[in-house]
């Protein structure tokens, strides 16, 4: 029973009616209720959002159905929504946290269910090490944790779309963006984020056309994620409109994706880079920034420019979304593509991060492609970014990180390592002070994820190939046997 449920770093996923089934999502609701019994008032309701997945909505239903057979409310959105709506009506509806079906950017076949408590961001390892231990005892049979059952709760259907947006139309200046009078096109890719920033635009007076915006479970045989592979129409649509930008979102709309007049894809690191600049410039914010150790080093050089403290996370917003809740922060990001910024809930914002380039395009009046070209000027550096996954035996992968975190190599390609940072995985910074590698294995696949960021194509190309040959060699020659 629930035998196949594992935890990751932002929830559980599946393979829908492989092991995400409705049997594992009642599992997982009762393990939920169970961390919500001991944390909330029984007269606070859990929220319970949705995307666009198949059957994402009856596995809604599901939970809202179980959590009432204990006792507890629910209130479910009267259609799919987008994460970071409903980690924000968790946080504004004074609830006991949200339930949230969806698998992100994962391929169509997939859908996943994470718990965001009220403070509206990620839940945090303590948070879910509990609903963990609880999925354990419901599998040995052990439901004596669980809340009693009387009376039985009740689930009201609510429109999270109002409360958002009076959120967001205070904290980005729709009238400045207005005034820039900028040609905008929009790629929801057939998930939870249409209706949202294309809508917000549309009643600020804006021009701003979408393109598949309906839903579509299996995203016109694609991926819902906004990277430039999948970006291909929105892109011609640019190309084939002058001084026009496209901006797209993930499944659930957490993460963004940017185009700019010239067709070429923002990187994550360039956007949020752009962005840390504009909060301090032109909104004159205050504050620290924090990053994962996978981000790019834009922001360590911003930051020096502008006097601001630098935080570095291990990969995983909950990491930013912790120090967000812990002070002030203008903007904390991954180079996966999250975001959130100083007055925001501390979860990622795909739909925030895009209206945000269009606010500092106006506020700059100028284009996009020419806002990231001064910056890169500004700090000195054309940083170059590469990510390198080797599928390894198991047994490899471990020998590769015990010899990368205590037997370190002393220089890589042509530049020596000044210092290590074990922070998530291993980090290793250059003596050149603009180049680093990032060691983590995969914690669910005998996978290393080897980031790379340099200033030359020359510098990368020797690095990578060190690696590899390091690692070649410690197959070769049996270290992990």
């Amino acid at each position: 029973m629930g035998k196949n449920i594992k935890f990751g770093t932002d929830g559980w996923r599946a393979i829908i009616a492989e092991d995400f089934t409705f049997d594992n999502v009642e599992i997982v609701t009762k393990a939920v209720a169970g961390y919500i019994k001991t944390k909330y008032n029984p007269s606070c309701p859990v929220i319970i959002g949705y995307d666009t997945r198949f059957l994402a909505d009856k596995f809604a239903q599901k939970a809202a159905q179980t959590l009432n057979k204990l006792g507890i409310n629910a209130k479910i959105t009267n259609s799919d929504a987008p994460t970071p709506v409903v980690a924000y009506s968790a946080k504004h509806l004074n609830s006991a946290g949200a339930l949230m079906f969806t698998a992100s950017h994962n391929p169509p076949e997939y859908c996943g269910i994470k718990y965001i408590p009220d403070y509206a961001g990620p839940a945090t390892t303590d948070i879910t090490d509990v609903i963990v231990e609880n999925v354990k005892k419901i599998q040995q049979g052990d439901e004596s944790f669980l809340p009693e059952v009387t009376p039985p709760g009740t689930t009201d259907e609510f429109d999270p779309k109002p409360d958002y947006f009076k959120l967001v139309q205070e904290l980005i200046d729709f009238e400045k963006i207005k005034q820039a009078n900028i040609k905008i096109f929009f790629d929801p890719l057939y998930a939870s984020g249409k209706g949202y920033f294309d809508t917000l635009l549309k009643e600020a007076g804006c021009d701003v056309t979408s393109i598949k915006n309906w839903r579509d479970p299996l995203y016109g045989g694609a991926m819902p994620e906004p990277r430039e592979k999948f970006l291909g129409d929105l892109k011609k649509l640019v190309l084939e409109n002058p001084s026009s930008v496209g901006f797209s979102n993930d499944g659930d709309a957490d993460r963004f994706g940017v185009i700019d007049e010239k067709g070429t894809y923002i990187t994550p690191n360039e956007v949020i880079a752009v962005l840390f600049k504009h909060l301090i410039k032109n909104r004159g914010a205050v504050g620290s920034v924090v990053k994962t150790v996978a981000t790019s080093q834009m922001i360590d050089k911003i930051a020096k420019l502008y006097n601001v403290k630098v935080h570095e996370t291990p990969v995983g917003f909950k990491w930013i979304g912790r120090i967000m809740r812990q002070e002030d922060v203008i903007i904390g990001g991954e180079e996966s593509g999250g975001l959130s910024i100083i007055g925001h809930i501390p979860e990622k914002d795909g739909i925030v991060a895009n209206l945000l380039i269009l606010e500092a395009m106006a506020y700059e009046q100028k284009p996009l492609h020419k806002i990231v070209e001064e910056l890169k000027q500004e700090i000195g550096v054309y940083y170059i970014n590469y990510r390198l996954d080797l599928h390894l035996t198991e047994e490899i992968k471990n020998a590769a990180m015990d010899i990368f975190l205590n037997k370190p190599p002393e220089k890589v390609g042509s530049v020596g390592v000044s210092r290590i940072n074990k922070l998530d995985g291993v980090k290793f910074y250059f003596d050149d002070d603009n180049s680093w590698i990032l060691i983590r294995p995969s914690g669910t696949e005998p996978l290393l994820r080897i980031y790379f960021e340099t200033d030359s194509n020359d510098k990368l190309t020797t690095m990578v190939e060190d690696i590899k040959d390091l690692i070649e060699n410690l197959s070769m020659s049996g270290q992990a046997g």
